[in-house]
């Protein structure tokens, strides 16, 4: 297990809070500075903070932080990214990931139960109001309500693409359904029973928050457009769009009446609620999206997640000197001209989930140091799935090419390794001949 740590450029501790519903205590963490989370091992894909102050991260690599002043909790188990996560009553969390399951973690024995499964990816997730139930939103076009107590959960079906978003009403009774077929829909939130169809939108639609009082929804769509409706019957309030990129995540604090959204260019734009106005828009990746933000529950700084293996958090009040996200370096986007098409096979298709370093840090995927002649499955401390573990495999220039030649889905099927195939022969010969060399113990 690896640590994690924050960077702080200042600290100020504020006044605990302590919340009944969710059962958790005083733990807030400073505020109003800037600061990072270091320790994930991929991309963070989603963010939420709880009302204590601890901040949950989901991750390309695989698992879920419990941040608490700076230290993570690693809660590991899914089988692949995880993309949302969320606080849930008795001080649990409920994360969902590419592995198509909604997990639910008790950090406080460490145990963990899986809820239920998607046929698809579970991108996004929301908890109602007494905490007690949560909305999976997939790529099967669906979103599952599942209770904390267990059963089989309520459907809600009817979307014509990937649903990419959900939100509960303020009592809890009603869904709303954010989708790529352009529309958000409105749903019995304990029959799954359809009521109708709110918005109609020309592009997909990525991201969805709604007013706490159900006063007025937001949304994020492909084509760049950031718009608000009041409701019920959802006419706009005001657009905001700011050039064709798409939006990726919102957030809202309703105490400093702020709405954020970020986008795939990297810009996170400040909205103000009361105003209806564009506060601030502000670049705040060095290259790279916005795929995850959230407030910190006073409201005085706002998280980000992105392309790098951390969370950044700023003050609200300062955000036009903030600190771009910059982290880690993704290898990926090194200049193809820099480097040999061995090299560039790798760094493309393999370095988001693998390291050639001895350490493998917090990788989707274990570290390729000493590769060949090593049996699959075999690298200490990395959960493998038992196909892969019962492989009967020796990673060799042979076994590589078929790995690559068949795709993992079909060389080892049941495998955590996602679809990826190299189809032309040189490119895998030449991957082979840079791993080779890059892999060697020293």
């Amino acid at each position: 297990m690896k640590n994690g740590r924050v960077t702080r450029a200042a600290r100020r501790l504020l006044p605990s809070v302590f919340c009944l519903a969710f059962g958790i205590g005083p733990n807030l963490p400073a505020a109003q500075e800037a600061f990072t989370l270091e320790g994930h091992g991929g991309p963070v894909k989603g963010i939420s903070a709880r009302a204590d102050g601890a901040i949950l991260t989901a991750s390309f690599d695989n698992s879920v932080g419990l941040w608490r002043d700076g230290v993570p909790t690693w809660l590991e188990g899914h089988e692949a990214a995880v993309n949302a996560v969320v606080p849930v009553a008795g001080g649990r969390v409920v994360s969902g990931g590419d592995d198509y399951s909604v997990r639910l973690w008790d950090p406080r024995d460490g145990s963990m139960r899986e809820l239920g499964r998607h046929s698809a990816k579970v991108i996004r997730l929301a908890v109602s109001p007494d905490g007690l139930r949560v909305a999976s939103a997939s790529w099967d076009r669906t979103v599952r309500l599942w209770s904390l107590e267990g059963g089989a959960p309520v459907e809600l079906a009817g979307h014509a693409n990937t649903v990419s978003d959900v939100a509960f009403s303020a009592d809890g009774a009603q869904v709303y359904t954010a989708s790529a077929d352009g529309t958000i829909r409105l749903w019995d939130g304990r029959t799954g029973e359809f009521l109708r169809r709110l918005v109609q939108h020309g592009f997909g639609i990525n991201a969805l928050l709604v007013a706490p009082d159900d006063s007025w929804l937001a949304y994020g769509a492909v084509d760049g457009g950031t718009r608000v409706v009041a409701l019920p019957e959802a006419t706009e309030i005001g657009d905001f769009t700011a050039d064709r990129r798409p939006i990726l995540a919102m957030a809202y604090q309703p105490d400093i009446g702020r709405i954020a959204v970020g986008d795939a260019q990297g810009y996170i734009m400040m909205i103000d609620s009361r105003a209806w106005r564009i506060a601030e828009d502000f670049r705040a990746t060095a290259s790279g999206p916005v795929w995850a933000l959230a407030f910190s529950p006073d409201g005085r700084n706002l998280h980000a997640g992105g392309i790098a293996d951390a969370v950044y958090s700023w003050p609200t009040d300062g955000l036009a000197d903030a600190t771009q996200m910059t982290g880690t370096e993704r290898s990926f986007l090194k200049d193809p001209e820099e480097m040999s098409n061995g090299e560039r096979q790798f760094q493309r298709k393999c370095s988001i989930c693998h390291t050639l370093e001895p350490d493998g840090k917090r990788r989707a995927g274990p570290s390729l140091h000493g590769l060949f002649g090593r049996p699959a499955g075999s690298v200490a401390g990395y959960a493998y799935s038992p196909t892969l573990a019962e492989a009967q495999i020796i990673w060799s220039a042979q076994t590589i090419d078929l790995l690559f030649d068949l795709g993992p889905d079909h060389y080892i099927p049941g495998s955590k390794m996602p679809m990826q195939r190299i189809t032309k022969a040189q490119d895998r010969e030449d991957l082979i001949g840079f791993l080779q060399t890059a892999t060697v113990p020293d």
